[in-house]
């Protein structure tokens, strides 16, 4: 008989009642508004420094213009800070610094420009941008015409409105940390049940009880998955890389970051992989309500829906983080919460040659491999990772294509995106949050 999970089908008001008298001895940790300065992984070394592009002249607007290649095409990052009597100017402001970018550096294939009120300003991961924008070099002349107002453009992402972010979002930025172990919160009885489950999970593969350890062992696939995206810059090297690799892959997306850089989550899923649900905020869930943490995944949701079209089947805790209530949280709202066999640590920088190392020593069929969106290093050593699993005669694939036990090498790009509702519906939802 099949077992039932009785939480899972209660309504999530009543999932939050049932969950209200049974507090569970977890790790405090503060929840503040970080910006840039995060708590970072034990061991984790500093990165590369990533060069820069200089105008000339230069524009007082311009914190930075950085830029990065993945061995085949070249793509920089410009972050613009206005000042209040400047912000009306925003569509304007961002077109002249993509264009003069791609003007003084010829070989770049795009910029990516992220424009941020400058009173509040914390960096990526602090207060939202007021305004994004994707340019690629062949698109450039679109990107004039939308600044002049006199047509849209697809690849730009405008706020509704533009005040300063006040003490409200504290506590609802994003954690900036690597997910290196898989971390259960909860009594002994619960401790035992989910090491029963995840070691059920282990060796027959595929979903147990709604989580998600492993596939099966005997099928020669493994599941390539990506936390935190989307990142401007890295995002279009990154897809590049698969597409040259033929290799599809899940993204875990932030909500925050799917918001404010719609465009590339649409990228993700016309060129055939998977968006799955990371949290709005990328807080650690143990420490929050019940009512907060299904916030966070219902918002993701909701976020994701309406720029794909398309159903969320999978989760992922920040940090491995979770507890009874994460996952029944997660199951109420049809998410199957996925872990991972296969951390190479690429977000700590460890050196090509050891991430390399550490791939390869743990990549096996029915595997998870967890990396990021954002590393450098990962971008360097991909085309290796592909190698080694050729080798090993593993395919890397999606999560769904992995349970499904198909290859998703072999499955053509998704079709044009129908029925995906506008950014600003979304825009509406999040403002309060």
């Amino acid at each position: 008989m099949r077992k039932v999970n009785v939480l899972a089908a209660l309504p999530l008001a009543l999932l939050t009642l049932a969950y209200a008298q049974s507090p569970i001895s977890i790790p405090a940790r503060p929840l503040k508004l970080p910006g840039e300065t995060q708590p970072i992984a034990p061991g984790t070394r500093r990165a590369a420094p990533i060069p820069e592009i200089t105008l000339t002249p230069p524009m007082a607007q311009v914190l930075k213009i950085q830029y990065l290649s993945n061995g085949h095409i070249e793509a920089a990052g410009a972050v613009l800070l206005l000042q209040p009597n400047e912000v009306e100017q925003a569509r304007q402001l961002a077109a002249r610094v993509a264009a003069r970018t791609l003007a003084a550096r010829p070989s770049l294939s795009e910029v990516d420009v992220s424009v941020y009120n400058k009173v509040g300003y914390g960096g990526f991961g602090g207060p939202l941008p007021i305004l994004t924008l994707s340019a690629p070099r062949g698109r450039i002349s679109e990107v004039a015409a939308w600044a002049a107002g006199s047509a849209t453009y697809d690849r730009a992402w405008e706020a509704l409105g533009s005040v300063t972010p006040g003490s409200g979002d504290a506590g609802k930025i994003a954690d900036k940390v690597r997910e290196q172990t898989i971390n259960f919160y909860g009594s002994v009885d619960q401790k035992l049940a989910d090491a029963r489950t995840r070691s059920a999970s282990q060796i027959k593969g595929g979903i147990q009880d709604g989580l998600l350890y492993g596939g099966n062992i005997l099928k020669p696939l493994a599941a390539l998955t990506f936390d935190d995206a989307p990142h401007p810059m890295y995002e279009p090297l990154l897809l590049d890389l698969l597409r040259r690799g033929q290799v599809k892959a899940t993204f875990f997306v932030i909500g925050r970051n799917a918001r404010a850089y719609p465009y590339f989550v649409r990228d993700m899923v016309q060129q055939g992989h998977e968006v799955g649900n990371h949290t709005y905020h990328h807080v650690r869930l143990p420490p929050l309500s019940l009512n907060t943490a299904i916030t966070e995944m219902s918002l993701t949701n909701q976020t994701l829906r309406r720029l794909t079209g398309q159903p969320i089947k999978y989760f992922r805790p920040p940090g491995g983080d979770y507890t009874p209530q994460t996952l029944d949280a997660a199951r109420a709202l049809g998410l199957t919460t996925v872990f991972w066999t296969d951390d190479p640590a690429d977000f700590q920088n460890p050196g090509d040659a050891v991430l390399k190392s550490r791939f390869d020593r743990k990549l096996h069929p029915g595997g998870i491999v967890l990396l990021h969106d954002n590393a450098a290093e990962t971008m360097n050593v991909f085309g290796d990772f592909l190698k080694y699993a050729k080798r090993r005669g593993v395919s890397l694939t999606t999560v769904s294509e992995m349970l499904a036990g198909k290859s998703a090498g072999l499955i053509k790009p998704a079709s044009p995106i129908k029925g995906a509702k506008k950014v600003p519906n979304i825009d509406k939802l999040v403002q309060a949050h």
